[in-house]
């Protein structure tokens, strides 16, 4: 199968880029789909990969990471090292020299002011930003002139490159974002939904959940790029109708995330409009259990808070038992084929990070019941559900709509049900559960359920900011208006110390060692369970030329070097 040759290469479908183009805009339009509907255009307030990708066409970071996963400089010079004198001995600093004479979208000067703003923004004690991780350790940001950028950190950091870099970690401009601090942030809705940006394309109209419309910036640094002079950006539908709107009807160029089975796929080839491109990064399917009680007979502002432990989800026998009765290759088969493996670490690539899990692929259901039952985890009533302290094992299972995550989320329920569970499913729109809306009760923030499964990913090939998702500070609570990293509210003093002491390691072997551990560690300990180490599958048009599908930063990465094929 083609898709099989695809993904067993982790290489996309690239086409050779002319050396320039006529003239920025002479390509007239690109369609891109997204069928998880972008909600917001500030990524710093949204953990929705659509959201984040959607903002790089416009919101730019200082470096980023291209397609084999390698730190690029983008709005400067060259990538700060040791031995280039930009970070320093002792690894407390890592100072950034912009590239001379970038403009905003709107003909302003792109200053180290605005980057010093996106620090203040982002960890500002009355917000709550999304990608707080990434300033994690930052103690200062000093701007000795325009284009000088001093992070200073609290310790020695080998790996100084979590601020301002990849697509997560955009600047904003300070003129635009000034009255968007704290608590304000999210109120901001005309800087949110038309943010200035360096990127190569500016907003015209931003629809929430619907459609963006985008024009070529006619400040982009690069005089011939884009090659489009403008972008229709639909969100919304299915997968199913996007792979098929570029694969075999051609209504649009770029169709994102196509989360199908793999025989779906090959026939929407067969349309002879487009082609699929593959490849595998750190992308894992997974179930996140809520270690706090979501129960709506709590107070609002005390659900899926650290005032109300789960009621059963925190003792080893149940999560255990739960990970055992999955079929992790069955899932594998049915949703993804040659595009997913069996996951069984948080951070499944690289591979020098992943944790191994003996017994991860093999369903174990008699073991299961066993290990409930040798917990005195039993069912007294003869009603079927097994009871903890008296607590029926009855739970509530969301995730997104999508055809792939319904058949699972259908087998899952039978294996739990067989081991003595009672589990209701329900599923939400894509882009409400995705969208970071705090007054929503349907985000996959909020977390207003017993368990919940979805997927996603880290920039570049260092998990060390992915992995302190997991620290007890991160967890989404009212007070950081419900952003924050550590979906599953995990916290454990032991996970924290261990982190900090990867934030403090240089030698890359023993950096490898305790990610492995982490990783292993809020598994085992029930934040979180692992099922599909699933490849990136997108498609574009025979007739876009220029994609190079990035699986260690935005897909979008390099949307200034798209153009039209004749």
């Amino acid at each position: 199968m083609r898709l099989k040759s695809l993904l067993l290469g982790a290489a996309a479908t690239v086409a050779l880029a002319p050396a320039a183009f006529a003239e920025r805009g002479s390509d007239g339009e690109v369609k891109i789909i997204y069928w998880q509907a972008p909600s917001i255009l500030t990524p710093f307030l949204s953990g929705g990969t659509k959201d984040v990708e959607a903002a790089s066409m416009i919101l730019e970071p200082l470096a980023r990471y291209n397609e084999q996963g390698e730190l690029v400089p983008w709005l400067v010079d060259e990538i700060p090292t040791v031995a280039n004198g930009g970070v320093s001995e002792d690894l407390t600093t890592i100072t950034w020299k912009i590239t001379p004479g970038l403009l905003w979208s709107d003909g302003t000067p792109f200053t180290s002011a605005d980057v010093a703003f996106t620090h203040e923004y982002c960890t500002h004690p009355e917000g709550g930003c999304a990608q707080l991780t990434k300033f994690n350790g930052v103690a200062s940001v000093e701007t000795p002139d325009d284009l000088t950028v001093i992070v200073n950190f609290d310790g020695p950091t080998p790996n100084p490159y979590g601020p301002f870099v990849g697509g997560e970690s955009p600047i904003l401009q300070k003129a635009q974002f000034a009255g968007c601090l704290g608590a304000a942030a999210s109120t901001c809705t005309e800087q949110n939904f038309n943010p200035i940006g360096t990127g190569p394309f500016v907003v015209d109209e931003f629809k929430p959940n619907d459609v963006i419309t985008m024009s070529a910036n006619p400040n982009f640094r690069d005089p011939a790029k884009p090659a489009f002079a403008s972008v229709t950006f639909k969100g919304g539908g299915d997968a199913r109708a996007a792979g098929q709107a570029v694969m075999e009807t051609g209504e649009f160029d770029y169709a994102w995330n196509l989360q199908l089975a793999p025989d779906v796929i090959a026939a929407m080839e067969a349309g002879g409009q487009g082609v699929a491109v593959a490849g595998f990064g750190p992308l894992l399917e997974r179930i996140h259990l809520n270690q706090t009680d979501a129960s709506p007979d709590l107070p609002e502002g005390e659900r899926s808070t650290a005032m109300h432990p789960h009621p059963y989800l925190k003792e080893p026998a149940v999560y255990k038992a739960l990970s055992m009765a999955i079929d992790r290759p069955l899932l594998v088969e049915i949703g993804y084929g040659q595009a997913g493996k069996v996951g069984c670490s948080w951070v499944p690539a690289p591979e020098a990070f992943a944790s191994t899990f003996e017994g991860c692929e093999t369903q174990d259901i008699e073991g299961a019941k066993a290990l409930l039952d040798e917990a005195g985890i039993v069912d007294t009533d003869g009603d079927g559900v097994r009871e903890h302290n008296g607590v029926p094992l009855s739970m509530l299972y969301q995730t997104s709509t999508n055809a792939v995550r319904q058949d699972f989320q259908a087998l899952i329920k039978e294996w739990w049900e067989q081991i003595g569970f009672e589990v209701e499913l329900r599923n939400v729109d894509s882009s409400v559960f995705f969208g970071g809306d705090p007054g929503s009760p349907d985000t996959f923030q909020k977390f207003y359920a017993d368990v919940q499964m979805y997927a996603n990913t880290f920039n570049g090939t260092d998990p060390q900011s992915y992995l302190g998702n997991g620290l007890c500070e991160n967890a989404p609570r009212p007070e950081t208006q419900w952003q924050g990293e550590n979906i599953s509210r995990f916290c454990m003093e032991e996970y924290d110390a261990l982190h900090a002491e990867l934030t403090q390691t240089a030698d890359m072997a023993e950096r490898q060692r305790i990610g492995r551990e982490l990783s292993a560690m809020a598994v085992n300990n029930g934040s979180i369970m692992p099922l599909v180490h699933r490849g990136r599958l997108s498609a574009h048009s025979n007739s876009l030329g220029g994609v190079v599908l990035n699986v260690w930063d935005s897909e979008l990465w390099n949307v200034a070097d798209w153009y039209r094929i004749d």
